[in-house]
């Protein structure tokens, strides 16, 4: 069976690319299943471009499959119907960054809009994603609230904080994801093991083997001050700008986040430190040896998106679509497992960390 998806708040594509490295499952009497994209929504133009440009290979224009639109201006109940159904809502209101508003916030609420989509069209499985501050915002309330819903849109439910780095991700990136398979359906999904859980891939790894082609697209340097550069000069790897090491006059003139990644440069022996989407002077992420911000091709392969992903935008705007995305690597393992529950393959699987 070929599953066909649907994406809410799809993002430049992550979560598909994850979907077709997934591949396809053979169960033991020979029926083939995997997943094809076929529609995604997001609110920000030049993403559904990068969405359609690398997973449709078509231009936004062309493609009726990729809707741009806020979700909240959506007619849910005129959309295709999917077998799978993907939506990682805005983390903004969740995250640990930031004011922390949870369902209080303008994002928040966003998760019911898939709520909606399941109830209305029944996918057989779907999958939600979040960060981890998801869990304890308004006191644990949110989540609670967001994992009843889920239930009582007919789904058995498996919650549970991946931490990426463990599943291939050059990167310490945690994230919940909760997979839901529909009430009705006799299977029952695990959470995959970890696959490098005892030898995680370092930055090094990921940005350097093989060496980035200099002709690669999204590989323009961040122009930094003099001072950015002599500062950076005098941070080790894996120090920040608050490094002993630093002169007096080159020491940033504010008081507390020691422990913040302001001007923390990768340590190349490491996964990397969460790549993010936004920020000021400061947060663009920095090279290990060379005096420079990351650029983003550099970012893209901390992501593990290839080379041949070409993000389309101003450099900004492709720095917040990587930082927004998931890793698709980190979800091609988790699909891979629920190919197999569907094809009634046994796969190693490790108890979810997340009580319900």
């Amino acid at each position: 069976m070929n599953f066909k998806l649907g994406e809410f708040f799809c993002g430049p594509g992550g979560i598909a690319l994850g979907a077709q490295l997934s591949g396809k499952v053979k169960s033991s009497n020979g029926e083939v299943f995997s997943i094809t994209p076929e529609w995604a929504i997001d609110y920000d133009l030049e993403t559904c471009k990068t969405y359609a440009l690398n997973i449709h290979k078509q231009s936004i224009g062309n493609n009726p499959n990729i809707i741009h639109a806020d979700i909240r201006n959506v007619d849910i109940k005129s959309l295709k119907p999917c077998d799978g159904f993907a939506f990682g809502f805005p983390c903004n209101d969740f995250s640990i960054v930031g004011e922390s508003k949870g369902l209080n916030g303008e994002f928040g609420p966003l998760y019911t809009y898939g709520v909606r989509y399941l109830k209305e069209h029944k996918p057989k499985w779907f999958i939600a994603e979040n960060v981890s501050g998801l869990s304890s915002s308004n006191d644990g309330n949110a989540f609670r609230l967001i994992l009843k819903s889920l239930g009582e849109a007919g789904y058995n439910i498996t919650p549970h904080l991946y931490k990426f780095e463990e599943y291939g991700v050059p990167q310490a990136r945690h994230r919940i994801i909760i997979v839901g398979i529909r009430e009705d359906l006799p299977k029952k999904f695990k959470v995959p093991a970890p696959t490098s859980k005892n030898s995680p891939k370092t930055s090094r790894q990921a940005i350097c083997k093989p060496p980035i082609p200099q002709s690669a697209d999204n590989q323009e340097l961040t122009k930094q001050s003099k001072n950015v550069i002599e500062r950076l000069k005098f941070i080790k790897p894996g120090m920040n700008a608050w490094s002993e090491s630093i002169p007096e006059e080159l020491r940033l003139k504010v008081k507390g986040a020691r422990l913040s990644n302001i001007y923390k440069r990768l340590d190349p022996n490491k996964p990397a430190y969460t790549v993010t989407g936004s920020g000021g002077g400061g947060t663009h992420m920095y090279h290990w040896s060379e005096p420079r911000a990351l650029t983003n091709r550099e970012r893209a392969r901390l992501q593990t998106f290839p080379d041949s992903y070409s993000f389309v935008g101003k450099k900004e705007s492709v720095r917040k679509q990587i930082g927004m995305a998931v890793p698709p690597e980190g979800m091609k393992v988790i699909f891979r497992a629920i190919l197999d529950s569907f094809a009634g393959n046994d796969y190693e699987g490790v108890k979810q960390n997340i009580n319900l």
